[in-house]
This record gives structure tokens, C-alpha cells and sequence, in this order.
């Protein structure tokens, strides 16, 4: 509970950084979105738009809440789901991979050492559920998937996981991202879903347990 209070200032301010542009600028971002809902691009365009960058994530700082929401904002709850599910998928699918055939070097370019290690404790507790328990997660789902893959976890367990876990994440998106086109305010719907998810992982990570190892000292346990 202490950890909690510690973060809780640094919550609230991660937390006014998506909102704050929408109070000032909402209006021009409101016209900006009312200008591509007029003129929406190819559907099919948007569907492959959307699972690249979703399969980008784990490479790059892609916010996945915010894109898996217009989604379904441009392709409807189901075309939606199915972009944002692939998408997802695919970029758990290379990070996994990955990590699997490079390892602890190819984890820690992409995620701090600290997040790793603070995964590798919950994943000792809870083994693949932890891969579901952090889908929702930013840094944190990312992390998960690279230790699963650190760990050797094998593909069938690590599939059935994450497919799972992305599949109610995307239908949640997705219809989230088309009530707010159909109610016509998407530009809150888009800085809800960037607060909820960071409020999601500070809140988890006040509870999570403090790692004793260092960036260099994130080890697989042995097979």
C-alpha cells in the first residue's frame, strides 16, 4: 500500500498527458477526425494498416490501445476485432520468437531489465498466466512475452495464452472504438484509452514485487 501512495503522484501526472491535449486542442482534433470519418480511407487499406503496426509494437512505441480503438472506429466492431486480433498476435508472435532464439540480450534492447525482472518473479508464481494477466498492460505486456520467450515457454502454451487474451482485448477495443463513432466522441474515447491502460500498470506495478537483480542479471530458469 505504501508503493501505491509512493507512485500515486507519477500516476496522476502520466495520466494528464493524454488528457491534457484534448482539452486544449479537441477542437481541431475533433475536425481532424470529422474530416477522415467524411473522407475514410480504403477499408482494406486500414485493416493492413492497423496489424502492421500492431505487429510493430513490441519493436516500437506503438500505443496499441489507441490504434486497436480506431479500428473500430473505421472498420466496425468485427473488422475491427479482426485487424486489431491479427495485429496483436502477429507482434506477440515475432517478440516471442525472438527472445526465444536470442534471448536475455534481445529482451533487454527492448524492455528495461528492472520490467524483466520484476516478470520473471510473477511468471516464477503464475507460469503462462502471467501472459494473460498483463495483456492489458503497456511495458508490461511486452515484458511478459519476452520472458516467456527467455524461458524457453513452449509454442503451443504461449499461443493458446495470447490468442485468448488478445481476442477479448480486440472485441473490447473495437466495440469501444465504434460505440464512440456511432455517440460521435471519439477524441475522449481515444484519451480514455490511454489513461485506462497506463492507470492499469501503475496500479499493478505498486503491487508487483521489488526485483533484486540488475539489467545484466535477468536469468532463464533451468529446463
Amino acid at each position: 500500500m505504501r508503493e501505491l501512495f509512493r507512485t500515486l503522484p507519477l500516476m496522476c501526472v502520466v495520466l494528464l498527458v493524454p488528457i491534457v491535449p484534448f482539452l486544449f486542442f479537441g477542437g481541431q482534433l475533433g475536425d481532424w477526425l470529422r474530416g477522415l470519418s467524411e473522407e475514410p480511407p480504403d477499408a482494406r487499406v486500414t485493416f493492413l494498416l492497423v496489424v502492421g503496426l500492431l505487429a510493430t509494437d513490441i519493436l516500437l512505441p506503438i500505443p496499441s490501445s489507441v490504434i486497436s480503438t480506431l479500428s473500430g472506429w473505421q472498420l466496425g466492431w468485427f473488422w475491427g476485432t479482426m485487424a486489431t486480433w491479427v495485429g496483436m498476435n502477429a507482434g506477440a508472435v515475432i517478440g516471442f520468437a525472438l527472445s526465444r532464439r536470442y534471448g536475455q540480450p534481445f529482451a533487454l534492447y527492448f524492455s528495461r531489465g528492472r520490467d524483466l525482472a520484476q516478470i520473471r518473479e510473477v511468471s516464477d508464481r503464475y507460469g503462462p498466466l502471467v501472459l494473460i494477466l498483463t495483456r492489458a498492460m503497456p511495458v508490461f505486456a511486452e515484458a511478459s512475452v519476452l520472458m516467456a520467450g527467455i524461458h524457453q515457454l513452449a509454442w503451443p502454451r504461449f499461443l493458446s495464452a495470447i490468442c485468448l487474451s488478445n481476442l477479448g482485448l480486440a472485441i473490447a477495443y473495437a466495440t469501444f472504438g465504434d460505440y464512440a463513432e456511432r455517440n460521435q466522441w471519439l477524441p475522449l474515447a481515444l484519451a480514455i484509452s490511454v489513461a485506462l491502460p497506463v492507470l492499469v500498470a501503475g496500479m499493478a506495478r505498486s503491487w508487483m514485487p521489488n526485483p533484486q537483480s540488475s539489467d545484466s542479471d535477468v536469468h532463464s530458469p533451468d529446463q
